[in-house]
């Protein structure tokens, strides 16, 4: 079974790379044993660094479950997710992933999968972004609209 899930994102990722949409990643959503939404990376197509296979793939089955949630699904990447493409992993719920390359697979081929990961980890401080908090007084009153809601969806 894995097997034919793997080759479906490889297949994306020839895909969009033959299309010069994005990178050598692909990603299929698999609900219940059945293919539920497939992707590949587009980052060059849409201009758009999120685009990343594991998010187009989120998006699209989201879109085809009507939900943001996918708690009974499990993806299958090309490549050992990104930090990004983790935490989305996390956000959906989905509980299992299945990938092939690894992060460094991805460095040697020239992509920052690996120093992400390490800046994150607090292995290097390259590259590292600076959090900066300011107006927090004033963002406070979102959450205590948000707390007084009524009509609220939890995600």
């Amino acid at each position: 079974m894995h097997h034919k899930f793997m080759a479906r994102a490889i297949k994306e990722a020839i895909n969009g790379m033959n299309k010069n949409e994005g990178g050598p990643f692909g990603a299929v959503i698999v609900r219940n044993g059945k293919m539920i939404a497939q992707a590949h990376n587009m980052v060059i197509k849409t201009n758009d660094p999120t685009a990343h296979a594991e998010i187009m793939a989120i998006r699209r089955a989201s879109k085809k479950l009507g939900h943001f949630h996918l708690p009974d699904c499990e993806i299958y990447t090309t490549c050992e997710p990104c930090p990004m493409c983790l935490a989305a992993i996390h956000w959906a719920r989905i509980p299992r992933i299945y990938y092939a390359c690894t992060r460094n697979d991805a460095e040697a081929a020239g992509f920052d999968d690996n120093l992400f990961h390490k800046t994150i980890t607090g292995e290097t401080s390259k590259n590292r972004v600076s959090l900066v908090q300011v107006e927090r007084t004033s963002c406070l009153k979102l959450f205590e609209i948000w707390e007084q809601k009524k009509d609220k969806i939890f995600y």
